[in-house]
């Protein structure tokens, strides 16, 4: 059968399970399937969809995620939120527009202790849009900024759109992380400015108190010891002290250690809840993994990648054409669908064209998942937007014009990581331990160390 014949079935088999509101891993399953009967052979057999399924979940890799999702789950239930909240208005809650700084500063610390957006979003709002509306915001204003302001989460480590990446890819977590500690503070600049705009219009001037040493030494040392715990992880990577896996395990202790001694508010019955919690959106990751890896080992006999990749050939020459394509390609994939399938699919794919041009696979990742996680501030979809309707209160229709600003600029910086790969790449050396640039490739030197 012609390759363009199974490339439609593989999309229109997808696209229509999508539609009629199939659960996006199955619909992955059920198009794998469809595929492997319109090849025939061997591909039929039902014992390669369960081996594929298996080694889809069968990855040293992915083995951090769960225990950073669980990790993330002890620290909120332990009282990290609102010390984090409380820190942050230290420093910046002060100043005009000062609450909308405090929650972007709050997602920013929040985001090197959770991973996930959806999560971020979900605790964050619950606590900052109604702060901010008491001070005279929106509440469409609010919870805009807050839904915006934590896409910084999925680029910044622990992230779990990175341990997918490197999964997929066969890439180190370890340097995926440390290269996504720059891009999530250049995200968080370019909030802080489009804010100072925005917030100009409203005129409204801070409303927080300035405490007095004895509050403000409280609140320090109170967020001090949540804040220990990136750094604490950050600097073990870095001296590869352990693994991303055996980070996400320190990470899990620690927070347990936290919760129960230092804030003392986590309770035994948040054990389980925790447990309960961490299981499920470990399992829901974890099988969207394992069906991804059956549809692209469908993929890849069908010979699907390689005709996209001959039909993008022309652009290997010039790649930074070709990444600015790969990009926008993404951005409107993220319209309609989620973060983490287009990781699964996209990746084995994009992996011959990314090597024939020469591009650095850790750079790409960084700047591949910024693209992707636009997506969730953008309709139809927009996972990160209906979490900020329900703890916002607000309806679509109100929110979205609130986000537009944000999201432009977001795409905008897009644009400047293709433009400029020193941005990522540069500081990337620096939090590796390296004083100067060498000549070699930088993921060569990175995977040698």
């Amino acid at each position: 059968m012609p390759v363009s014949v199974l490339a439609i079935i593989f999309l229109s088999s997808l696209i229509i399970a999508i539609m009629i509101g199939v659960p996006i891993s199955f619909a992955m399953l059920f198009s794998a399937v469809v595929t492997g009967l319109s090849l025939g052979g061997t591909a039929t057999s039902p014992q390669i969809i369960a081996m594929q399924i298996m080694q889809g979940s069968d990855s040293v890799a992915l083995m951090a995620l769960p225990f950073f999702i669980l990790a993330g789950e002890f620290m909120n239930r332990g009282g990290l939120t609102k010390r984090i909240i409380a820190f942050a208005d230290i420093f910046v809650g002060r100043i005009k527009g000062g609450q909308g700084y405090v929650v972007i500063f709050a997602c920013l610390l929040f985001a090197s202790l959770v991973g996930s957006a959806v999560a971020s979003t979900a605790a964050l709002g619950a606590i900052l849009i109604p702060m901010m509306a008491k001070s005279g915001y929106s509440r469409s204003k609010a919870a805009g900024l807050v839904a915006s302001a934590n896409l910084v989460t999925p680029i910044t480590p622990p992230s779990v759109p990175l341990i997918l990446y490197g999964a997929v890819a066969g890439l180190s977590v370890r340097t995926l992380f440390l290269g996504g500690i720059a891009p999530g503070i250049y995200h968080t600049l370019v909030m802080c400015a489009v804010w100072f705009f925005v917030s100009r219009k409203d005129g409204i001037k801070s409303i927080s108190a300035r405490p007095t040493f004895k509050q403000a030494f409280k609140i320090f040392f109170g967020g001090f010891w949540a804040l220990l715990l990136p750094i604490f992880i950050l600097v073990g990577l870095r001296g590869g002290v352990f693994t991303a896996t055996e980070a996400g395990v320190v990470a899990v202790v620690y927070a347990i250690l936290v919760g129960l001694l230092v804030y003392r508010e986590l309770k035994p019955g948040d054990f389980i809840k925790a447990l309960v919690s961490g299981a499920k959106m470990s399992a829901v990751v974890m099988f969207l993994a394992a069906t991804a890896q059956a549809l692209a080992f469908m993929l890849t006999i069908s010979r699907v990648p390689q005709v996209i990749t001959q039909s993008l050939a022309p652009l290997v020459e010039n790649p930074m054409l070709l990444n600015l394509v790969l990009q926008i390609i993404i951005i409107v994939m993220g319209l309609v669908v989620d973060v983490v399938p287009t990781i699964l699919i996209m990746t084995p794919i994009m992996l011959p064209l990314l090597q024939a041009a020469g591009i650095d696979l850790i750079y790409f990742g960084i700047v591949f998942t910024l693209s992707n996680v636009l997506g969730l501030t953008s309709p139809p979809v927009g996972p990160v937007l209906n979490v900020a309707c329900a703890t916002g209160n607000v309806k679509m229709e109100e929110l979205i014009p609130n986000v537009i600003p944000y999201y432009v600029c977001q795409c905008l910086l897009v644009v400047v990581f293709v433009l400029f790969p020193e941005l990522i790449t540069a500081p990337l050396y620096w939090i590796a331990g390296y004083t100067a640039l060498p000549q070699q490739n930088i993921i060569q030197i990175l995977f040698a160390r």
